[in-house]
This record gives structure tokens, sequence and C-alpha cells, in this order.
């Protein structure tokens, strides 16, 4: 017995009526990223931190170098603000997607 029920999906402003598997319906759904959360985009070790609390930082400005895959990786902010918290120490080992730098 199928359980898909019929739902309306808009592709390229282009509805469509088809149906939708449990799967589907129960998927997590996309979160934009908050631009004052800094995140480490793949694993890797923390080489050095170039801000500290406190600091106001402009968009574009260097924040961290990340190591990963023997490349170092310079992170930027996304966005003005000042750092509120720190969340990594030099020499840190991250997982991807673990929070690095809070800005306010």
């Amino acid at each position: 017995m199928n359980t898909d029920k019929l739902g309306r999906l808009n592709i390229d402003s282009t509805h469509y009526t088809t149906r939708i598997s449990r799967k589907y319906a129960e998927r997590a759904h996309f979160k934009k990223a908050n631009p004052k959360h800094i995140l480490s985009f793949i694993p890797g070790t923390v080489l050095d931190i170039l801000v500290k609390p406190g600091q106001k930082v402009s968009r574009g400005e260097h924040l961290m170098i990340l190591e990963a895959m023997k490349m170092q990786n310079l992170l930027k902010a996304a966005t003005d603000g000042t750092v509120k918290k720190i969340s990594v120490k030099k020499g840190d080992k991250v997982a991807k997607g673990s929070v690095l730098i809070v800005l306010e």
C-alpha cells in the first residue's frame, strides 16, 4: 500500500502536484546560517587566533587561521561586529560545523 500523499512543489516558480514521500515530508528543512557565528567549514586544527574578545571587526577582516588537509585557511568575518566569544584556543582540533567565534 502506498502511503505517499499528494503535495505541491515549487521549482523555479513552476508549481507541480506530485506524490510526497514520508521521508521527504519529514526531512530537515534548510536553515539560513547566522552570519554572527563563525563556524569551521572543515575539520582541522586552529593555528592562530587573530582577534580578542571585545575587539571590533569589519566584514572581510581575518579572524583565525585554520589548518585542514595541510592547507592554511583564513577565516574572515561575514559581517561587521564585535567579538563576543572565542570558543577555541590555539592548537585545538575542531570538527566540521563547530562554532569558533561569536560576534555581536
